[in-house]
């Protein structure tokens, strides 16, 4: 393999037999939508998502929020089910925001920091219309 495509590759995840990059943009919404968030905490909501993305194997590219919501731009493997990364992620953050942030009122009877929904898309390098250029410009055999 040339050293230009080994540069290429070297931000896919490489396995036995594929080579993936799957990157997610995930928003999570506290319950209620209340504002709750500030800097300190969004710091440790960010500590909190790099250790459970570790477990995972995911990589946290990027995290950030506002006093009512938080957005995540992780990078994971094929194994993965997004839905299972979102219950990890929303979990292990709810339980340490809990513990270092006494002061937080219960916002339910079940505890629950965040919402039950969230929003989620796909994230890449390329636009869907740069990618259908690129399929239709492929040489169909004749």
């Amino acid at each position: 393999m040339s050293a230009h495509n080994k540069e290429l590759l070297s931000d896919y995840l490489r396995k036995r037999h594929s080579v993936t990059k799957l990157v997610v943009h995930l928003v999570f919404t506290t319950k209620y939508r209340r504002k709750l968030f500030d800097g300190y905490m969004i710091e440790q909501l960010h500590e909190a998502f790099e250790s459970a993305c570790e477990k995972l194997e995911c990589d946290l590219l990027e995290m950030d929020g506002e006093a009512d919501h938080v957005h995540l731009l992780i990078a994971y493997p094929p194994k993965l089910a997004i839905s299972v990364m979102v219950n990890n992620l929303k979990s292990v953050s709810s339980r340490r925001i809990r513990i270092l942030n006494t002061h937080i009122p219960r916002q339910s009877k079940s505890a629950a920091l965040w919402s039950r929904s969230y929003f989620a898309c796909s994230a890449g390098g390329a636009t869907i219309e740069t990618l259908r250029e690129y399929v239709q410009s492929q040489a169909t055999p004749d």
